[in-house]
């Protein structure tokens, strides 16, 4: 990837993403492309190009944002690329990984598979668990206005896409429907690793918050 592109994306994900909600903003874009490519560096055969523009414009307009449609953040990505005279093959691909990367589309059939999604969806994965997933987790929910924690709502075990994407539960409930599953949704064996200490963060914190709501610590 040239640096003249590079740095271009790089100046039209911050001005975009400029009054972002800050979970989506560029600083997490800034964190998941550089992990993205310090797992990109441990794996073989993997087009660094497709995953820098991948991971660089992967939340570009996430649909959460956008009303659910999930179509805003493909097409602002498209027309950037196509501006900067990017190769059709390079834009599909990129496209596709913005497409397939979010978790909520696990829970339906995976109709895209590439390397390059692999370690980009690893490095947002990452980036959702350990102490920034918990400070990104609780900043959303603040600022959706959810309670922390209500003993009287269970968290949901059989999601479907549709109930995730339209879920307003409690901010602790979100550990047990996506952050506690992250770890063995992993895809590379270097994400894999880095994920352990990260859960057990999020574990312990989970303990202390427990013993702490119920009046034990």
């Amino acid at each position: 990837m040239n640096d003249t592109l590079r740095e271009k994306t790089i100046c039209f994900v911050k001005e975009t993403l400029k009054k972002a909600e800050s979970g989506h903003d560029w600083w997490h874009v800034h964190r998941v492309w550089i992990l993205a490519k310090r797992i990109a560096e441990k794996e073989k055969n993997i087009n660094m190009e497709v995953v820098e523009l991948g991971a660089l414009l992967h939340d570009i307009a996430d649909s959460k944002f956008c009303d659910g449609n999930e179509d805003v953040g493909p097409a602002i990505a498209r027309q950037f690329l196509e501006n900067e005279n990017v190769d059709t093959d390079t834009i599909e691909q990129v496209l596709n990984i913005i497409k397939h990367i979010s978790f909520k589309n696990s829970f339906g059939e995976q109709t895209f598979y590439s390397d390059e999604l692999d370690v980009v969806q690893d490095a947002d994965r990452l980036d959702a668990i350990g102490a920034i997933g918990i400070a990104r987790t609780f900043n959303y929910g603040g600022y959706r206005n959810r309670p922390i924690y209500d003993p009287d709502i269970q968290p949901e075990f059989k999601m479907t896409k549709s109930k995730y994407k339209n879920s307003s539960a409690p901010t602790i409930n979100h550990f047990y429907e996506k952050l506690l599953l992250l770890k063995d949704q992993m895809n590379t064996e270097t994400a894999k690793a880095m994920a352990e200490d990260r859960h057990q963060f999020m574990v312990r914190f989970l303990h202390e918050f427990f013993a702490e709501w119920n009046g034990k610590k």
